[in-house]
């Protein structure tokens, strides 16, 4: 994943860049969004691995899967496609969003917590965060219960982990160290 990730880099600040040339950030994200989700389907991963499929070929059932509408976007999509690298779409779109979060000085918090939180603790929590960080957050939550109790937050590079699993794992270095 690390390797999509530097792969889809440059596509990503380049399409970025022009979506945000013509003031189309938000709909190209929701174009993105859609083109991500597809190639992610197993039967449609399959046929975008086909060798005998042309490029052409795969740019017109992803567009017509999603009504593909933005020329822009059909020709980056052809790129992708020309290049052999139409599965680095769904890294493309996360890098997309990451940049659009950082256009409105916003990131992206990943909590992860034992149980499904209410909506008062996540308002709570990421209220929190912003204070801890000194940014604006949009908090995405996951359920992991091998936490045991607790949360564990990734923003961006960054790992804050107040799980008991984390605690429980500190202890345990420390006693056997």
């Amino acid at each position: 994943m690390a390797e999509f990730a530097t792969i889809a880099r440059p596509y990503a600040k380049a399409l970025f860049g022009l979506a945000q040339e013509k003031n189309q950030i938000e709909s190209w994200l929701g174009g993105l969004k859609e083109l991500a989700s597809v190639v992610q389907q197993e039967k449609v991963a399959a046929f975008i691995e086909q060798p005998e499929k042309s490029a052409s070929e795969k740019v017109e059932a992803l567009a017509g899967l999603v009504g593909l509408s933005n020329p822009n976007l059909k020709n980056f999509v052809s790129v992708l496609a020309e290049q052999k690298r139409l599965q680095i779409l769904p890294e493309v779109y996360a890098q997309f969003q990451d940049l659009t979060l950082a256009l409105n000085h916003t990131k992206r918090a990943v909590i992860y917590s034992a149980y499904p939180l209410s909506d008062a603790q996540l308002k709570d929590l990421t209220a929190d965060l912003q204070k801890r960080f000194g940014t604006n957050l949009e908090a995405v939550t996951k359920v992991d219960p091998e936490l045991i109790g607790g949360v564990k937050v990734e923003i961006g590079d960054q790992v804050l982990d107040l799980s008991l699993q984390g605690k429980l794992n500190a202890l345990y270095t420390a006693m056997t160290n």
